[in-house]
């Protein structure tokens, strides 16, 4: 399982850092390509001033299977890749750099604070701190993504290199960092219950399995990391959408054909505009698609890197050694 664990060490079976920053990469690699399109969806849903209803005759997107139509009768199969470039990037970034951290930290807990690095708690301090670190450092990628699904034709940027200049000429250095605060923000909660969760999830799989049973291996990853992806999403889910509207400030004339554009002065003024003009619920739109893909994201991202981990490491231990000493 995911986090450091004495025993390999002690058996010469722990990953370097090199291998370990190489199954975070593939394995964000691997997962951006299966769950774009349901990314595309979420961010479109996210940045709606309208209802996302039926019942709403101004909205644009009204469910995940309208929304899935218009856009393609609109722009096209591609727009279901729309910013995958720098999304591809942020996602190959950020997946070395946070098994690395959250690999790092839970190492230095056992080793250095004394405690069991593979305790829930320590999974969930560990997971968040580790999020931030990765977060912090692929938050540009991260704004040209958004900017790149939230275009619509006529295009403003013609390719990532043109978003980059862009922006910097016209919004400065610092545009390349809104939504920051909310994105750290939900980040630490965020990936700790993920952790968290999924190690509580591992645990419980162990418990219900009899003594001899054969276990599911990677399905159980795949299970586990997809339950715990749910719940972290649902829990931190108003400050993702605080994050987006952020992020596309400045960039209200590509935002036209998509409905009303709203303009926020930092992320307390953002929070407050949502609540007063799109009650609760606002704070929730495109939970839907969002639950879905992290069901997928946070499933396969697990999934994907306890493999990679299992084929440069060349053993099984190192992914199902879990229990307690």
């Amino acid at each position: 399982m995911v986090g450091y664990d004495p025993r390999a060490r002690e058996d010469g079976q722990g990953l370097s850092p090199t291998k370990v920053a190489a199954a975070g990469s593939m394995s964000g690699l691997l997962t951006r390509v299966l769950i774009n399109p349901l990314d595309v969806i979420k961010i479109r849903f996210q940045l709606q001033i309208e209802q996302l209803s039926l019942s709403e005759p101004a909205a644009k997107y009204q469910g995940i299977l309208q929304a899935t139509n218009m856009i393609f009768r609109e722009e096209g199969p591609q727009a279901f890749w729309k910013g995958h470039l720098p999304a591809q990037l942020l996602s190959i970034s950020y997946g070395a750099v946070q098994f690395v951290s959250f690999e790092f930290l839970t190492k230095f807990v056992h080793n250095a604070m004394l405690y069991d690095s593979r305790n829930p708690t320590m999974h969930f301090v560990c997971g968040g701190l580790a999020a931030c670190s990765a977060t912090v450092t692929v938050q540009p990628l991260d704004t040209l993504r958004t900017r790149f699904v939230a275009q619509g034709e006529p295009k403003v940027y013609k390719s990532l290199w043109h978003a980059v200049v862009t922006m910097y000429r016209k919004e400065g250095p610092l545009s390349f960092y809104r939504g920051l605060t909310p994105t750290v923000l939900a980040v630490f909660p965020y990936a700790g219950f993920q952790f968290a969760f999924y190690n509580i999830f591992h645990h419980i799989s162990e418990w219900a399995v009899t003594p001899g049973e054969t276990r599911m291996g990677n399905i159980e990853n795949l299970v586990c990391g997809s339950c715990a992806g749910v719940i972290s999403k649902t829990l931190t889910y108003p400050f993702d959408l605080l994050k987006k509207r952020l992020q596309v400030e400045g960039f209200e004339q590509a935002r036209a054909a998509f409905g009303q554009v709203q303009t926020y002065n930092g992320f307390l003024n953002c929070a407050y505009q949502v609540a007063r003009s799109e009650g609760l619920r606002g704070f929730f739109k495109g939970l839907s698609p969002s639950m879905l893909k992290a069901a997928f994201s946070t499933g396969f991202s697990f999934f994907w890197y306890e493999l990679f981990c299992d084929i440069l490491g060349n053993h099984k231990e190192y992914r199902t050694s879990a229990t307690p000493e």
